[in-house]
């Protein structure tokens, strides 16, 4: 599964019994926590058809949460075999709901359109700081990987990649900084480049939709550009909606091992 991964910039691996017990754990915690009024104020954005959920599953850094124990199953074999047992983070929860997308709260217009025409793709990790909005390195992730815990149609917003764009981004990124300090890295401005190498992906790389159900998981390099579908008329998906959990670790390297790990 390691070769696919860093060919393609994304595996989806079949269901894993292992991980049971832990998805119906995360799935009894999840919904209670995005039920919650606080973490609604503060996540749930696009007209009520996004719960964004950083930070929302309560585990600790083995991935435990609840009664469950320690997050298990292939696919976070392989993505500690390739990148180390890096400490996780407590679990994205992201939730989409029917009618995905409508504009984000202080979404500019422009935004808005990307968001419809290319689904708000996007490479993790690169914030948007400032006034200017300009794109830094400031969440250097190992890799990305989701969990489904809800059963959804195919149609019902699944991921969506660029297959192949991690070469183009992780170059053209590799191409800016080498010219700066290393110890500047988290402070450049990559927005222009960014830009142009996504410009790039979307002409050259194929887009890939990736619905998945429980059991199954993602897992996607860190370059990769990846986004959302919108949720098509008609899709079906339980009352809690279409819901992801995602573990992104950061690297203990920062920067530097994010531009130059596999």
């Amino acid at each position: 599964m390691v070769t696919p991964l860093l060919d393609k910039g994304w595996v989806k691996f079949p269901v894993d019994r292992s991980l049971d017990a832990w998805l119906s754990e995360a799935h009894s915690v999840a919904v209670e926590r995005v039920k919650d009024p606080e973490q609604q104020r503060e996540w749930l954005q696009c007209e009520g058809t996004w719960f964004v959920g950083v930070d929302t599953l309560p585990n600790d850094a083995s991935g435990t949460v609840g009664q469950a124990g320690p997050l298990c199953g292939k696919a976070y074999q392989v993505a500690r075999d390739l990148y180390g047992d890096l400490p996780l983070h407590a679990g994205q929860v992201s939730v989409m709901y029917p009618g995905y997308p409508k504009p984000r709260d202080g979404e500019a217009e422009s935004a808005f359109r990307y968001r419809l025409k290319r689904e708000a793709a996007h490479v993790d990790g690169l914030l948007a700081i400032g006034p200017e909005r300009q794109r830094m390195l400031k969440e250097p992730h190992a890799y990305i990987l989701g969990l489904p815990l809800t059963g959804c149609d195919a149609s019902a917003s699944p991921l969506v990649v660029w297959e192949g764009s991690h070469h183009i981004m992780r170059a053209a990124f590799e191409a800016h900084l080498s010219k700066c300090p290393v110890e500047t890295w988290r402070d450049v401005d990559l927005t222009q480049i960014y830009q142009a190498a996504r410009k790039e992906v979307f002409e050259t790389c194929p887009r890939i939709e990736l619905p998945a159900k429980p059991g199954e998981a993602t897992l996607l390099h860190r370059h990769v550009l990846h986004g959302v579908a919108a949720w098509k008329e008609g899709a079906c998906a339980p009352p809690e909606g279409r819901m992801i959990v995602y573990f992104r670790p950061e690297f203990r390297g920062g920067a530097e091992e994010w531009v130059s790990a596999p």
